[in-house]
């Protein structure tokens, strides 16, 4: 069946390519997928499939492939929602909604899987078990489509679940994986701080609002440095202070903005207990009120060590002309809402390189000339179609 697997998606490279391509020039923000989702249904439409639509809190989709015996049951995972830039690269296939681009590839993610899918479909026979295809909606705005697609109880019945993710890391036909915790976890925070306004000559009659932010932005820098250890990884960036107002007034209000990363559930917990101290010390400290918001987003991704190593083994032993590599990667600082599934499931979530031909200095996921090789298409779809066989012991 491998075999046959493989010439099937071979064969179909061109498909995998006219499927991005029309996803990237019609791309739909997250929770707002709704042309996005109905074409993903249409493909499927007359498969001998089981299939499931406006699954979680937006338009996720589960299409369910029984086999013709039983076995394990897995799920596998690709996104769809894209990103509110603007497009600057110069391909012919340029996004059609201004301001609405594919800049991280998930229009590739979906292309490669509905074409893998209907490939199962037509071998389900020979398959072992039950394959759940799960599109999904808005990876990119939290909470994310994962944790209401595996809270739906719509998966409880699998028991591994893969992704991958296309990245401008190498050329195509290199594939990466890390075993452990892989992608950072994410937070949000909002920080508003009362003070009292002025006259800019008059400092002793007011309180100066923005004096006590800027006191909080530099001090939150020593959580990473004075309270994590050096061997936990740990970001905060105040990515917005809204402090604008007229230069001899001193201003009433101010508010802040910031993401935080980590690697742990242990340093998640030290930075959320470590910023919410530093904002009840600010109001001590110079007199104002905060009013601090905290939001965990996205937890930090954890690959299954024994699925992992197992992935890497199907992938080094694929002897496909196309996989030209499967090496160690070092653990990424985005995150990835992949990690819902991969809490609940032994999983496995790894990297398809897409660097495109000729370029040395590639633009990054989120980038507005963000662009990728098609070649990894392909790769993408060999790739979990070789974990699919190597799970299934398919030969």
């Amino acid at each position: 069946m491998k075999d046959q697997l493989m010439e099937m998606l071979e064969s179909r490279k061109d498909e995998m390519i006219e499927i991005r391509r029309h996803l990237h020039e019609n791309p739909e923000l997250s929770f707002k997928e709704e042309k996005t989702a109905q074409y993903i249904l249409d493909f499927y439409k007359g498969k001998d499939v089981e299939i499931q639509s406006n699954v979680g809190n937006g338009y996720g989709i589960v299409v369910t492939i029984k086999g013709g015996k039983s076995g394990k049951n897995i799920g596998l995972r690709a996104d769809f929602d894209a990103l509110p830039i603007v497009e600057e690269a110069d391909v012919p296939f340029k996004s059609k909604n201004e301001g609405v681009m594919h800049a991280c590839g998930h229009d590739g993610h979906t292309a490669y899987l509905l074409v893998l899918a209907d490939c199962l479909i037509q071998l389900k026979d020979e398959i072992p078990g039950t394959i759940k295809i799960i599109h999904q909606h808005a990876e990119e705005v939290p909470p994310g489509g994962a944790k209401s697609i595996v809270e739906s109880g719509i998966l409880d019945d699998l028991d591994h679940v893969f992704g991958i993710h296309l990245l401008p890391l190498g050329p195509a036909g290199l594939v990466g994986y890390h075993a452990g915790f892989s992608f950072n976890g994410r937070a949000y925070m909002k920080l508003k701080v009362q003070g009292r306004g002025g006259h800019g000559s008059s400092p002793h009659l007011a309180n100066d609002a923005i004096v006590a932010g800027a006191h909080f932005v530099t001090a939150a820098q020593t959580i990473i440095s004075r309270r994590l250890s050096p061997f936990e990884n740990g970001v905060i960036t105040i990515g917005s202070f809204d402090g604008k107002g007229t230069f001899n007034v001193i201003k009433d209000s101010v508010e802040l903005e910031g993401d935080i990363r980590y690697m742990t559930d242990e340093t998640r917990e030290k930075i959320e207990h470590e910023i919410k101290r530093l904002a009840k010390g600010l109001e001590e400290e110079f007199g104002v009120t905060c009013e601090l918001t905290y939001e965990n987003d996205y937890p930090p991704l954890y690959n299954d060590p024994e699925i992992t190593e197992k992935v890497a083994e199907y992938l080094k032993n694929a002897n496909d002309k196309d996989i030209k590599e499967v090496k160690e990667f070092p653990p990424m600082a985005p995150s990835e809402d992949f990690a819902y599934y991969a809490k609940k499931f032994p999983s496995c979530f790894f990297y398809i390189a897409c660097t495109p031909k000729g370029e040395e200095d590639p633009y990054f996921n989120h980038h507005p000339k963000f662009d990728i090789d098609e070649d990894a298409l392909l790769v993408a779809a060999k790739a979990v179609g070789h974990v699919v066989c190597g799970f299934y012991e398919l030969s």
